[in-house]
């Protein structure tokens, strides 16, 4: 196997603290976003949709999106279990793992791409669907803090998948996206510090 990697964006740091966790450690193969190595005919060739991460395994398959790729590393690594140890709690991982895509990492990201100066190469920027997504994933913020003063981690009472994809969003968008992780957000400043001391953080 192969992971082509990003070590800058935080959709493959979701993948990489992935297979921290698992204690898989496989080749990678650095494709940068900014530069726009991910366009290139030689990457396209080999994934279709130009997408990181993308993890080629032995037989030639090629697995695009991140959940996707974490999914067959549950399957080859069972243990730590990070997607749910029978039906119920993996529906509950799923749900929360979906929430946070949908309802935080999706604004915060358009708030990015549509701003930042950096993007303006990879995207048709516009500047007013940022400002309305801002205040979209502002609101999601505050509830992500309320959620973590009921529990400890995202989807329960321990760290799953859930947490990396919210980790990665928060630690990337707060910092560079455009929407700052406000001072008063102590329950998900707590649990940033938490999730920071894992060894996988360092991924």
């Amino acid at each position: 196997m192969k992971l082509y990697d990003d070590p800058v964006a935080p959709t493959p740091r979701r993948v990489r603290m992935f297979l921290a966790e698992k204690g898989l450690d496989i080749p990678k193969v650095t494709v940068t976003i900014g530069k726009g190595e991910h366009k290139s005919p030689d990457y396209r060739a080999k994934v279709a949709s130009g997408r990181i991460p993308a993890l080629e395994l032995d037989d030639g398959t090629v697995i695009c999106e991140s959940v996707a790729i974490c999914r067959y590393l549950e399957g080859i690594q069972p243990e730590p279990n990070l997607m749910g140890r029978d039906p119920k709690e993996a529906a509950v991982i799923e749900m929360w793992q979906r929430r946070i895509e949908w309802e935080l990492l999706l604004p915060m990201a358009s708030v990015f791409r549509h701003s930042h100066p950096k993007m303006a190469a990879l995207e048709d920027q516009c500047p007013e669907f940022a400002g309305k997504q801002k205040p979209v994933a502002e609101k999601r913020l505050r509830q992500l803090d309320r959620d973590l003063g009921e529990r400890p981690f995202i989807a329960g009472d321990r760290f799953t998948i859930a947490d990396i994809t919210a980790f990665t969003t928060v630690e990337f968008f707060c910092r560079y996206g455009g929407v700052p992780l406000p001072e008063d957000h102590a329950n998900t400043r707590r649990w940033l510090e938490e999730i920071r001391a894992r060894p996988s953080a360092k991924a």
